[in-house]
């Protein structure tokens, strides 16, 4: 006999429900069907049931407490005999396209110029992200006071570099009023554009500038044939965003115009708004706002064919 007890064999927990669900869920294809149905959900209840159930009103007339009769494609047909709904397509078109390029032309500036070595440069970075953080309806207030014809900054210069008075009625003339729309949107856009294009020059490898420097190519002839080149895939998804929340923009012109001065800043959005919630026609302003989807597709899907030819 040995005076050693010998060692007894610890049996192995045999693998219960608990853990045969647990290899299930670690499975690649369960797990990334396990991480998309949860956003997928939230999709679905906040923005895929309001679209069905506005696609749904569109094809009604449903004046406000009042039930709604099902009226087909009729909704459509006014829409294309309003002279104003032409006027709004218009609209929205000239805002969408000049705040576009003034965003993509401006922020591409930013992005270069920030992309250098100064001082102080990650203070003035977060400095120029105010535009973006600060709530939409506070700055368009703000814009209200500095081009209020009575007691604008910007009059108030005028005058100082020996303008005339009185000074332009910045809101009340409708080109004008476009004007300022564009330039306030702009102003306020600038920072996506440029924080996004930053961040697409640093994933450029500094090797192939240094390469072009030796071989002879000027500043100019980097960014031509460098950085614009491997900087076009983060313009496009940038100017895709830019497009789709200019096009469909509504805190900034109703808080500032109202569409007004006659109907020459009105937007598709507000536009809609109007019609439903001032003039009671939910069908009606469901139909213009639905009218949005294939003007904002025929932009997207050109943009897109343009990206992709160059």
């Amino acid at each position: 006999m040995s005076g050693r007890a010998a060692a007894l064999p610890v049996p192995l927990p045999r693998p219960g429900s608990g853990a045969a669900f647990r290899r299930w869920t670690e499975r690649e294809s369960v797990f990334s069907w396990l991480m998309i149905v949860p956003p997928l959900l939230f999709l679905i209840a906040l923005v895929g049931y309001p679209f069905v159930y506005g696609i749904w009103l569109s094809l009604q007339d449903r004046p406000v407490a009042h039930a709604g009769t099902f009226i087909g494609l009729r909704n459509f047909v006014t829409d294309a005999h309003d002279p104003v709904f032409w006027q709004v397509a218009r609209n929205t078109f000239i805002y969408t396209f000049f705040a576009t390029i003034l965003k993509a032309v401006g922020g591409l500036g930013m992005a270069l110029v920030m992309n250098q070595v100064f001082p102080a440069k990650n203070a003035i970075r977060a400095i120029m992200l105010l535009p973006f953080i600060v709530p939409t309806v506070l700055s368009t207030v703000a814009w209200m006071w500095i081009l209020d014809p009575s007691f604008s900054v910007v009059n108030w210069l005028m005058f100082q570099m020996g303008f005339p008075k009185p000074g332009p009625a910045w809101l009340g003339n409708p080109t004008l009023a476009m004007f300022s729309l564009i330039m306030i949107n702009t102003w306020r856009g600038l920072p996506f554009y440029g924080i996004t294009l930053l961040a697409g020059l640093q994933t450029i490898p500094p090797d192939l500038h240094e390469a072009a420097v030796i071989d002879g190519a000027g500043s100019w002839a980097r960014f031509r044939y460098i950085t614009l080149p491997l900087l076009m895939p983060v313009i496009f998804i940038v100017t895709l965003f830019s497009v789709i929340f200019t096009f469909s923009d509504f805190q900034l012109v109703y808080v500032l115009t109202r569409g007004g001065p006659a109907n020459a800043t009105h937007l598709f959005a507000t536009y809609a708004f109007d019609i439903a919630m001032s003039g009671g026609q939910f069908g009606l302003g469901a139909s213009v706002a639905l009218a949005m989807l294939p003007a904002l597709a025929v932009v997207i899907l050109g943009l897109a064919f343009y990206m992709r030819s160059r």
